[in-house]
């Protein structure tokens, strides 16, 4: 059997967890750091909106997270499942081929509890520095951040498993027709667009994914 070997895994999401539990069978010591206060990753719904919906203030509270309230699954769930651990075959509360986000969040929660995964996570927990150790070296340096203080240590391997575009990307590089910059459309998640448009009288979306669907649940969100 290969050397145990003390690994970082960044993110408890359905990566997070997967790799997790893999490297938790071939007994490696696991560290799984996670930045919110529970796992689930892009499956946990936050109501909050941000002050600042365009993403323009550096000081605002961002608020990490792309689910809306309605929001179902665009795959099956037997298509959700992982190859040893059936979604197709469990249900919890919402036993629709197509379910809500509330039921993915379940089924990843239950997976972490079966295989004891839970143990491994630190909840409140951000990594804000990942760096080769020394010149040389197989060893990474992590640097995390909880309640205030830093913490320092050294991994022989880190799996990165969080999320992106979890803050909107504001281009400063469109030229308008009169050959002057105008301020630059937000790139928005579908929960910001959505809480962004409720209320409002005009509504102009440009959805690439899911168009059909996404534009269906917003109007009857709005009407």
């Amino acid at each position: 059997m290969a050397d145990s070997l003390k690994v970082a895994v960044i993110g408890a999401g359905a990566a997070g967890l997967t790799a997790a539990r893999e490297l938790q069978r071939e007994s490696h010591h696991v560290v799984v750091f996670e930045r919110s206060h529970r796992l689930g990753g892009a499956w946990v719904y936050d109501p909050r909106v941000e002050s600042d919906l365009l993403g323009r203030d550096p000081n605002r509270d961002i608020v990490h997270g792309s689910l809306y309230k309605s929001l179902e699954t665009n795959l099956p769930r037997e298509l959700m499942s992982f190859s040893d651990f059936k979604f197709g075959d469990k249900t919890y509360g919402d036993p629709r081929m197509f379910p809500g986000h509330e039921e993915v969040l379940k089924f990843l929660e239950d997976f972490a509890t079966t295989f004891d995964l839970t143990k491994l996570i630190r909840f409140n927990t951000e990594v804000i520095r990942v760096e080769p150790a020394e010149s040389g070296m197989t060893e990474f340096v992590v640097e995390s951040k909880a309640g205030g203080l830093n913490l320092v240590e050294v991994f022989d391997a880190v799996v990165v498993c969080n999320g992106h575009n979890t803050e909107p990307n504001l281009p400063t590089d469109i030229p308008a027709a009169i050959g002057a910059l105008v301020p630059p459309p937000p790139r928005l998640g579908p929960s910001s667009l959505r809480r962004l448009m409720l209320g409002s009288c005009v509504v102009l979306l440009l959805l690439v994914l899911s168009l059909h669907e996404s534009l269906n649940l917003l109007l009857k969100e709005l009407l």
